[in-house]
């Protein structure tokens, strides 16, 4: 009898050992990585929320190990080939860092583009899917969220802009190609920079100011460096934006069993881009308050003003619908379907 007590005990345990086993062989750990420091929006808001969320849903099964402020090595304009290589399984990261590679996602960085960065970030999430650039420009990765950031402004050290004539000398950070040439049509002399270059070049004198949204001004301590800040009006457009893409890696998700497949498509998609959008048009009121509390300076740029900036913004649009042409796109067609979809989804 003991023996057969034995017996069945040792069946059970190695059942449970082997079933143990099985549940620690289907913990998948993922590597995360960005560009900016634990403090930031993106790291505190979104990204450890995130994974939070995952690993809640698959109990336990996937675990994220995150890696901000590019721990993994590398500059933030490899990101995009970090997670296309697995060097790390998810990154978040933009496109436009790397010039010229993604142009047609470039439409939401057109000046006076989008309003609410929610409905906004819902409508490129859209615009990738119905053109297909999912399956030309990101074929290469596993897209989980397209997004753009709250209305970008501009940061001056010596003086605030507030009118047009004001742009020329100044030398000002801009975030991509587009900004680039928006700045040069407004009479600045574009720096492009990624933003955790943007504190030194502040302090250092390399620049006057700098394009930013008000999410991501803490977190380059620019408030801290600058003393004005000149927004447009807030009936109108935001002055600019910037597409951001939350990708992972397609061999490491397709190596998910369908039940982890699930959980990462249940957190992927226009719902989750639209809730990342607002998680930075909800940030932008806090950053605001810690350059006001500092005692910097406002002006709000009018809409009779903006439209003389509107104006000069036009060659940027005619320039990208050239370039994407170039490239084998409809210009004109993709314009049209974003600037539908903005309308679609945006706030009445």
């Amino acid at each position: 009898m003991e023996k057969q007590t034995f017996a069945i005990k040792a069946v059970v345990g190695a059942a449970l050992a082997l079933s143990l086993g099985m549940a620690a062989a289907q913990e998948v750990k993922l590597k995360v990585h960005h560009f900016l420091p634990p403090g930031s929006t993106a790291h505190a808001k979104f990204i450890t929320p995130w994974c939070d969320k995952v690993n809640k849903e698959s109990a336990g099964r996937l675990k994220c190990e995150i890696y901000p402020a590019m721990q993994l090595g590398g500059t933030p304009p490899q990101l995009i080939d970090q997670v296309r290589d697995g060097v790390a399984d998810i990154v978040w990261t933009l496109p436009g860092y790397s010039a010229g590679r993604f142009p047609a996602i470039e439409v939401f960085e057109l000046p006076f583009m989008i309003n609410t960065a929610e409905s906004s970030s819902r409508a490129l999430w859209e615009y990738i899917h119905v053109n297909k650039l999912d399956q030309t420009e990101y074929k290469d990765v596993k897209p989980l969220v397209f997004h753009v950031h709250d209305a970008g402004q501009l940061h001056l050290v010596k003086k605030p802009i507030g009118e047009l004539s004001n742009f020329r000398g100044l030398k000002l950070r801009a975030p991509t190609r587009q900004t680039n040439k928006f700045l040069a049509a407004l009479g600045a002399t574009p720096v492009g920079m990624p933003a955790p270059q943007v504190s030194e070049a502040l302090s250092k004198g390399v620049i006057d100011g700098a394009m930013l949204p008000w999410e991501v001004v803490p977190a380059v301590k620019a408030h801290e460096l600058v003393k004005f800040h000149t927004e447009g009006d807030p009936k109108a457009r935001a002055l600019y934006t910037t597409a951001f893409i939350f990708a992972m890696n397609k061999a490491k998700y397709d190596s998910l069993p369908a039940d982890l497949k699930a959980v990462i498509d249940a957190n992927s998609g226009a719902e989750t881009s639209a809730w990342v959008g607002k998680v930075w048009d909800d940030s932008a009121s806090s950053a605001r308050k810690l350059a006001s509390d500092r005692g910097n300076k406002f002006n709000v740029v009018p809409a009779a003003e903006l439209q003389k900036w509107e104006k000069a913004g036009q060659r940027v649009y005619d320039s990208w619908i050239t370039e994407v042409g170039d490239k084998g796109y409809d210009g004109k067609a993709l314009l049209k379907s974003a600037q539908a979809l903005v309308q679609k989804y945006e706030p009445h």
